[in-house]
């Protein structure tokens, strides 16, 4: 996948015919009214996501964002379709990085939820990328126990994907979850068999956590829009520290993301540059 590029005229374009700026959620989200998750976003059965580099995007970088599709966190897809996502493509981009290659996750919770996974592809073109958001459902579901699945982006993203960036570059990926709840604990063998389809061992949260941080650099985005909202930012603050970001306005989150990987990105050649200048001056 990301053989596309992200054009902002074109998308801006198609936003308007498509209504974007005028329809509502369930107009958008035609999953919604279906009450299940589209088929192509399923994960049961996955055996990997891949980011591959391709003739359009040579260095590709791979971004993983696990978005929180329960009640209090539903509106923000919503809010990327409409304006969010060319934001924040659109700033990767012009803030030089020519090769991102995105790829959306939906997640709920694993005790209550019918779909607490939903996985897209990566991707770089406007068209694909707004097929994918648009694909996922909004189940608002999640219960009253203390938590939801992030950790299933967590797991997803060190066992079932494979990217360019990683296995020719050694460059890691960047993994991003927005949420307004602490991340659940435990993810149960039996949960990871009936959402995947395999599975035999249990897993703690931090288990995951040092998993996946072998190849991505991992954040959550908490999203302070309520006092319990507010007490489990404090908990991720323990968890990730500085890799936490707090916002109390849920539109900065394509600012914020576009911030990090534009960082990141610049200090990754940045390093790259000094190697090479240490090799220059060892010959």
């Amino acid at each position: 996948m990301g053989s596309t590029r992200y054009d902002l005229d074109a998308r801006y374009d198609r936003a308007r015919k498509a209504g974007y700026g005028t329809k509502s959620a369930g107009e958008i989200f035609t999953q919604n009214a279906k009450r299940k998750a589209h088929e192509s976003m399923n994960p049961y059965g996955i055996s990997f996501r891949e980011s591959r580099d391709s003739e359009v995007h040579p260095n590709s970088i791979p971004i993983i964002l696990g978005l929180d599709v329960t009640g209090s966190m539903g509106h923000i897809p919503y809010e990327l379709i409409r304006e969010g996502l060319p934001k924040l493509m659109g700033g990767i981009i012009q803030g030089g990085v020519p090769d991102p290659a995105l790829l959306f996750l939906g997640i709920g919770d694993h005790e209550c939820d019918s779909y607490p996974l939903q996985v897209g592809q990566f991707e770089s073109g406007d068209e694909e990328l707004d097929m994918w958001l648009t694909r996922t459902y909004i189940e608002s579901g999640g219960g009253g126990n203390a938590g939801e699945s992030y950790l299933l982006a967590w797991y997803f993203a060190a066992f079932h994907t494979r990217t360019d960036a990683f296995e020719k570059r050694k460059q890691k990926g960047l993994l991003f979850t927005v949420g307004d709840e602490p991340c659940l604990k435990t993810l149960p063998a039996s949960a990871i068999r009936e959402i995947m389809g395999t599975g035999q061992q249990t897993y703690r949260h931090t288990e995951l956590l040092e998993e996946v941080q072998k190849r991505y650099d991992v954040y959550h985005i908490s999203v302070l829009h309520t006092d319990q909202a507010v007490r489990a930012d404090k908990g991720w603050k323990e968890l990730l520290g500085q890799n936490c970001i707090s916002i109390e306005d849920h539109r900065e989150i394509p600012n914020v993301i576009k911030g990090i990987i534009c960082d990141q990105y610049k200090g990754h050649k940045s390093g790259e540059a000094d190697q090479e200048l240490n090799n220059f001056q060892m010959l």
